[in-house]
Parts: structure tokens; sequence; C-alpha cells
């Protein structure tokens, strides 16, 4: 896999998801709050709550903030209620392809605020419908290869419902249909086999290879994306050798 797993990876590296945990904990409140307002505060009866929360225990987020995310959107607090949400898509460097799901009280700022990054980093903003084609919804279990040997894993996952084992580099990644994605993961954690990420995003079905000059370029935008507050994810189709990627992260 490549783009948004290889990216996941260079964060890890560098501990930037260390660094930036208060922003990371502001994303996925809006998420949960923004559930909780449209489906109901029963975690189990609501999926997309109860998506985010897991999100929020990946990321060790305490349980009273878990609450009061779910409790201010239970009772339509004012900042819920005026999110609205919104895909863009567009080019970075090179002709990849780059989706941005925005979470905002103000459309005009955002498109604004996007459409400035890509192009001050090699991309454009493009229409409705562009490059959403490219990108599947998937779950995404990242797995060390130190930790299991890939038939036992391979079994393991085909078994509780995953639809395929990649191995990428020094990772395996176990990829689910959003609906298997729990099944999946519970099956891994039953077992005593920890993760390194686990999460349902958009995957790319094919990618585009960067040399060293546009994969820098590739990466700042990248960087530069997550880092606007009305970002929720950021997903893109490059590839990277491995060789590039050291050098970079």
């Amino acid at each position: 896999m490549s783009g948004h797993s290889k990216w996941s990876t260079i964060k890890r590296k560098k501990g930037a998801i260390d660094s930036k945990r208060g922003k990371i904990f502001t994303k996925i409140i809006k998420e949960i709050t923004l559930a909780a307002r449209l489906g109901g505060g029963d975690i189990e009866g609501n999926s997309r709550l109860r998506q985010a929360v897991m999100a929020a225990k990946e990321e060790n987020m305490p349980k009273d903030n878990i609450e009061r995310a779910i409790k201010k959107g239970l009772g339509g607090s004012e900042g819920a209620a005026n999110f609205e949400e919104i895909t863009y898509e567009g080019y970075g460097p090179g002709g990849v392809a780059v989706l941005v799901e925005i979470m905002t009280d103000n459309k005009n700022r955002t498109v604004a605020e996007v459409r400035h990054i890509l192009a001050k980093h090699g991309g454009n903003l493009g229409e409705n419908g562009c490059v959403a084609w490219i990108f599947n919804k998937k779950g995404n279990i990242v797995i060390d290869k130190k930790i299991i040997e890939e038939d036992t894993l391979m079994e393991l996952a085909l078994e509780a419902g995953a639809e395929d084992v990649i191995s990428d580099g020094n990772e395996f990644e176990v990829i689910t249909d959003p609906a298997s994605f729990e099944k999946v993961k519970k099956a891994i954690d039953a077992k005593g086999i920890k993760h390194l990420e686990a999460s349902i995003g958009m995957i790319p079905s094919n990618t585009v290879k960067l040399d060293a000059h546009k994969a820098e370029q590739m990466l700042k935008l990248m960087e530069k994306l997550e880092d606007n507050d009305d970002v929720q994810n950021v997903y893109a189709n490059f590839d990277i050798d491995d060789d590039v990627m050291e050098k970079l992260s």
C-alpha cells in the first residue's frame, strides 16, 4: 500500500503524532460531537459514533473527554450544530490524487485555505468527482512484521473476515471492508497482537510514484493540510520508494 499508509509510517517515525496530540484530540472531539448529534449517544447503535470513540481510544484520549464530547453533541451545543462536512478533491505534485475531508463552520474560509495550501505545494484544487473514484473506504490495521509471521496473520485475519493481508516494507496491512473492521480488529486484539495503527479510511485503487523532489513536496503538502484546524483527514495516492522515504523521514 502507499499514500495514506506511508504517510502514517513517516509520521510515526518523526514522532509527529505525539507532538500534535492536542490537534488530533480536537479533530476527534469534533467527530464524536457531530456523530452524537446526528445519530444519538448510543455507541452500540450509532456506528459512526462507535468508530469515532474507537479512534479516540486508539489515541489514548481520556474517558472524560470522550463523554463530554458526546454530551455536547446530544445537547445540541452551539459549535456542534454549525459544522458542515465537505470533501474537497484535487491534485498534488506529479498529478497525485488528493482527497481532503473537512469539518468547518466557515466554508468560504476553508476552501480558500485549502486552495492556497495546494497551490503553494505544487498542487491545485479540482472539481467534485475528479479523483474520488480512485478511493474506496476500507478498514486498515497495521502490524509490525517483527511480532507475527505472515501466514499466521493471514489465517487469523481472513478467518475473521478480512479481505487481504498486504506486506509493505516492515509492516503488514490487514485490509477489511468497513462493516468487518471491528470484528477483524477484535480477533487480532484477542490474540494479544499489538497494532501500530487501526482505522477506517479511504484507500486508493492505483498509485503515482514520485521522485525525491516531488516526494518532498508531497509530504510537505500532506503536513500543511493536516495542520489546518478544519481538515479532518487527508488521503492521497502517492507512492515513494523506501530508500527515498527513509531519507525524507
